[in-house]
């Protein structure tokens, strides 16, 4: 599934490809994947002649900014967008286009059909499912701050890998990001997050915000069938030092990267240079 890095870059490839342009009509040929409004008709009709101004993310989800309303999209597993012109043949899991009055199309395309799309007036989608539960935007460098981190998580007895996970708490981070700020923070991931000492806190928020950052700036991980909405891949997978690297040595000191389940997510540790705290008997 997508996370922060790739669905940042989805947006920021989208805003060239696609701001300014005046929608002519939508084809959707997947109902379901319209979650709102109820009928893919009213949709549709909604979108006539609307012109995108802008897109925006929000955790996962795009937020495509139209002239009165926004449409919030999320990838989901392998959801994609691409640009092309009118004329060209239609492939295989395309899903729902966007003709655009000056002959292109906005495509959007899954193979395992588990994208959505949801269409609110605007101001109304912050308010609603599924944006209205989202927890702090990695991103945001005046909210997301290492105080208002520590107030999120800090005082739960949950495991800090799924309390990571949790976009109620923190949006955008998904298995990768978080087994490889982790790794970079030292921090086992079944420890609890109320045992966590303030410099692990401190730790573990820089490796969040500087693996982030790393990421969007190589334009995301290409780990499986990921590509930007010009059709490009990702670069962060060949900087990845834990996820996808069982029984390669750690970078650090050498040992073999272990695989294992945390929560119902396979997750990938050193267990040298993330050790679980012994627990003292008395």
């Amino acid at each position: 599934m997508p996370e922060l890095p790739e669905v940042e870059t989805v947006k920021r490839t989208l805003i060239e490809l696609v701001a300014g342009k005046r929608i002519q009509s939508v084809t959707v040929r997947l109902p379901r994947i319209i979650q709102r409004p109820a009928e893919p008709e009213q949709f549709a009709a909604a979108l006539e002649g609307r012109t995108i101004q802008t897109v925006e993310r929000r955790g996962k989800f795009l937020r495509i900014m139209l002239d009165g309303l926004v449409l919030v999209s999320h990838l989901r597993m392998e959801g994609r967008y691409g640009m092309f012109n009118s004329d060209e043949p239609i492939a295989l899991h395309t899903h729902v286009l966007f003709h655009f009055d000056d002959g292109t199309d906005l495509r959007y395309s899954d193979v395992r059909q588990f994208g959505t799309m949801h269409l609110f007036e605007q101001g109304k989608d912050l308010e609603l499912p599924p944006l209205n539960k989202l927890g702090l935007e990695p991103l945001d460098n005046a909210a997301f701050t290492l105080v208002a981190f520590k107030e999120a998580l800090a005082k739960r007895s949950t495991k800090i890998k799924p309390l990571l996970l949790n976009q109620e708490y923190i949006v955008g981070l998904g298995n990768i990001y978080v087994d490889e700020s982790l790794f970079a923070a030292g921090i086992h991931p079944e420890r609890a997050a109320n045992e966590l000492k303030p410099a692990e806190w401190k730790k573990l928020y820089e490796a969040v915000v500087a693996t982030l950052a790393s990421a969007v700036e190589a334009g995301g991980s290409s780990i499986k069938s990921y590509v930007n909405g010009q059709g490009e891949m990702g670069m962060f997978q060949q900087q990845l030092l834990v996820y996808g690297r069982k029984d390669e040595p750690c970078t650090s000191c050498g040992r073999p990267i272990e695989k294992f389940v945390v929560g119902g997510r396979g997750t990938h540790i050193c267990k040298h240079c993330q050790k679980l705290p012994r627990i003292r008997v008395k």
